[in-house]
């Protein structure tokens, strides 16, 4: 079998707006202190990788995870930032929780129905259509640090699905997930998914 390249995806760690389940779409938060230490526990199961292209969400708590992952540029690394992988635009539900949302617009999905004066699946997914011929454009391993809600739209248009399937992937904060293909490059896959073994492996 042909050794086929993959794309992993890493979320940032935890901030306040996440911790708190707060749509946190442009506002650039930095890591909490917890979410530093996320992004520090990324740095071991990273630490073998050797990526042709190391891409960033140009805000601060994807940066942030990316430099203390050691994927920095004080590490060297040409860490790219690409403004499309920035978070979904929330619009008017900016720094809202789900439930605040649903008191005024009950039944509200932010993958079916979007975000008034912000983002719809479609616009996130085409950001993420950008992205992925990117990547694929290298054919080498590549590494990115992005966001919750964007990562699973990415993930499904790296399956060809629409973007609204990405309401199927839950992502955890400082989770690693990786795509890539079965037999060839016609059949992309879902490697691994949100995996967290890393945030626990020190407590054990």
């Amino acid at each position: 079998m042909p050794n086929l390249p993959t794309l992993m995806l890493v979320r940032h760690g935890e901030t306040e707006w996440s911790r708190t389940h707060r749509h946190t779409g442009r506002t650039d938060l930095p890591l909490e202190p917890a979410g530093e230490q996320e992004a520090r526990a990324t740095a071991r199961p990273l630490a073998s990788l050797k990526p042709a292209l190391v891409l960033s969400s140009p805000l601060l708590r994807a940066r942030e995870t990316a430099s203390l992952a050691g994927f920095g540029p004080e590490a060297g690394i040409d860490l790219q930032l690409d403004a499309d992988l920035m978070e979904w635009d929330y619009g008017d539900y900016e720094g809202r929780t789900t439930a605040s949302i649903h008191a005024e617009r009950p039944g509200w999905l932010l993958f079916r129905d979007g975000c008034p004066n912000g983002e719809d699946a479609t616009q996130v997914g085409a950001r993420a259509d950008r992205v992925v011929a990117r990547a694929r454009s290298v054919d080498a391993d590549v590494l990115l640090f992005s966001h919750g809600h964007f990562c699973r739209v990415l993930a499904a248009r790296w399956l060809g699905l629409p973007a609204d399937h990405g309401r199927y992937l839950s992502l955890s904060t400082a989770a690693i997930s990786v795509l890539g293909y079965e037999h060839s490059r016609d059949e992309p896959t879902i490697l691994r998914w949100n995996d967290e073994h890393h945030l626990t492996a020190g407590s054990a």
